[in-house]
């Protein structure tokens, strides 16, 4: 195979992030489901776009699709992404989606690490008024299998 018939791809900066392994859902949010619907828990994405106008609670996000395998970027809650951090993509097929949905030239290395760190806060923020909100006084089932009790992040 010819060497210039391979595309060559830029790596590029973006935030790595992981899907919580359990959310919670349903009336009073005793309800558990894993991962979100496009994500398994804890798949890796990255984020490549943040809406900060309402707040940081919604962002876009690059990674591989629950059911297919396939590489998809999709918009999604804050509150159900965790460990967020500043990543160089190389994965080919991520660039690829990346690519074509227009977000080619990535972040930057300190512009990522800035927003690594605050979304992990605005993370934690929103799931906590999300459960303040849904449930405010209901409590975890015992065992627990959500985010905040499986990382011991409850209050």
């Amino acid at each position: 195979m010819n060497e210039s018939a391979v595309p060559q791809h830029e790596p590029v900066w973006a935030v790595a992030a992981n899907v919580v392994a359990w959310r919670r859902c349903g009336v009073g949010g005793q309800e558990l489901r894993p991962g979100t619907k496009y994500f398994r828990g804890g798949a890796k994405v990255y984020v490549v776009h943040v809406y900060w106008g309402p707040g940081g609670d919604r962002v876009t996000a690059a990674g591989r699709e629950r059911h297919t395998s396939r590489w998809i970027v999709i918009d999604t809650a804050t509150r159900h992404l965790h460990g967020f951090r500043p990543k160089l993509v190389h994965t080919p097929r991520a660039l690829e989606r990346l690519r074509e949905a227009g977000y080619a030239r990535g972040l930057g290395a300190d512009y990522a690490a800035d927003v690594s760190a605050t979304l992990e806060r605005y993370a934690r923020r929103y799931a906590r008024r999300y459960r303040a909100e849904t449930a405010p006084r209901s409590p975890h089932p015992d065992p627990c299998l959500c985010h905040a009790c499986l990382t011991g992040e409850s209050g």
